[in-house]
């Protein structure tokens, strides 16, 4: 295994490393259509392959908000082709590790002394190594622990390496700079939370304990003592990870029992916490086979701001999809339309975004689900590149959607992606939620 012995955390540095892989990729394009001219029939999948290798090689060394671009943009397979999914999966749990020694000052930085120092047993290796930081095993007396490592200099790197990221997300999403401000702070501000694992421990803590009633979860237990900002220290958790899961091959009945461990998880953190696990990669779920699901890393967590929380959850209720007039309202105050819209652009939107609301809210209509429906995630893949290519869609440059969209709906789009890779069957309608948001949009929309 390649070890890591040192992370360039300088502006200037970083900067060099993605200008290197521009080249790569460059040099890749170069060979590709060298070949296709002797070849017109020859396809892009070698070109993808080569071109997911360098970027990965390159995002994998740099770690970071640079590795954590790459492992969201995993999570959804429809955005990129399989190549670039599949490599970038790997930062899920299997980036490169960091050397020993370098583990070892890392220690002393922060704790003040070496891991031979504080517990019975460490393992030099790295059980797992991922964008942010990677995980170590460690005995003390007769508990097995966890230690996750933070690479050096994540948290200082964040903003230089948002900035070489911004031109390439205004050209990618066609947004003015005011727009893609919001959206902007909102990720750095999530990466910033991630880098900090005194609050990643408090956080863990508290939702262990407020979902403590819901069957089949179980938490990792946090030892402050043995933690710091850098460091984190917990139980080590037993269980395999979705894949290895799979592999084994388990009943339907298991892949719905873990399922349905998961939209109860989430759903019960969303209405009743209104503070929502906003991470979830296959990497943070541990899978066993007694059914019960093992949860992980509480770096992204996102609260949801009250009145965003009705107005969001409003537009998934049928009698709120019927009513144009309805869902014109929602979708002004969550910010997908705009004052200064034309009516012909605002009849565009509204029909556009209503077939999307419409097919996203499916699971909740229903009090069953059935996850394993391949054409109902490829529906969904397919209508998010169809309505991307509505003229009065795509050339608009307004950022479409509340800031606070961004990590909701890639909460979501994980679950719905973690469901339908386990194809479990869930029950999902639950309406006690639904009739708190009746009530609240009963209360602003007195029209007949």
């Amino acid at each position: 295994m390649k070890y890591q012995e040192k992370i360039t955390t300088s502006k200037t540095g970083r900067t060099l490393k993605f200008l290197g892989t521009g080249a790569k990729i460059g040099g890749n394009y170069l060979k590709h259509y060298a070949k296709k001219a002797l070849n017109p029939a020859l396809d892009s999948a070698e070109l993808h392959e080569a071109n997911a290798g360098d970027i990965y090689s390159s995002l994998s060394e740099l770690k970071g908000s640079a590795l954590k671009v790459a492992q969201m943009l995993s999570m959804d397979r429809g955005i990129l082709p399989a190549a670039y999914a599949d490599k970038f999966a790997l930062s899920q749990y299997m980036a490169p590790p960091l050397s020993a020694p370098l583990v070892v000052r890392i220690f002393k930085k922060e704790i003040g002394k070496s891991p031979q120092e504080l517990f019975d047993a460490f393992a030099s290796n790295a059980k797992n190594a991922a964008s942010i930081g990677q995980v170590h095993q460690a005995k003390l007396g007769d508990k097995t622990l966890a230690i996750k490592i933070q690479y050096p200099g994540v948290a200082d790197s964040i903003q230089s390496d948002l900035r070489l990221v911004r031109p390439v997300a205004l050209r990618m999403f066609n947004l003015s700079d005011k727009d893609l401000d919001k959206y902007m702070e909102e990720v750095e501000g999530k990466l910033l939370e991630e880098t900090d694992y005194k609050l990643e421990l408090k956080r863990g803590q508290d939702i262990a304990r407020a979902c403590s009633g819901i069957e089949g979860l179980r938490f990792p237990e946090y030892y402050p003592a043995l933690s710091g900002q850098r460091i984190l220290t917990m139980d080590w958790m037993e269980g395999e990870h979705l894949n290895e899961f799979l592999a084994k091959n388990p009943s339907q009945e298991l892949r719905n029992t873990l399922g349905q461990r998961l939209w109860d998880f989430y759903q019960f953190q969303v209405h009743q916490l209104k503070t929502v696990h906003a991470d979830p990669h296959p990497g943070n779920f541990l899978f066993q086979e007694d059914g019960t699901l093992g949860i992980i890393d509480f770096g992204c967590i996102k609260e949801i701001p009250r009145d965003f929380y009705f107005d969001y959850f409003g537009l998934i209720l049928p009698e709120v999809q019927s009513k144009t007039y309805l869902l014109e309202g929602l979708m002004e105050r969550i910010e997908m339309l705009y004052s200064y819209d034309s009516d012909e652009k605002r009849g565009v939107f509204i029909q556009a975004f209503g077939r999307m609301t419409e097919l996203l809210s499916r699971p909740f209509a229903t009090d069953y689900f059935d996850f394993s429906d391949k054409a109902y995630i490829e529906q969904i893949y397919s209508m998010g590149e169809e309505i991307s290519q509505i003229p009065e869609i795509r050339d608009t440059r307004d950022g479409r959607g509340s800031k606070h969209m961004l990590y909701i709906n890639r909460t979501y789009f994980g679950l719905y992606s973690l469901l339908h890779s386990l194809g479990a069957k869930v029950k999902t309608g639950l309406d006690d939620w639904k009739n708190e948001v009746k009530e609240k949009l009963n209360s602003l929309n007195e029209q007949p």
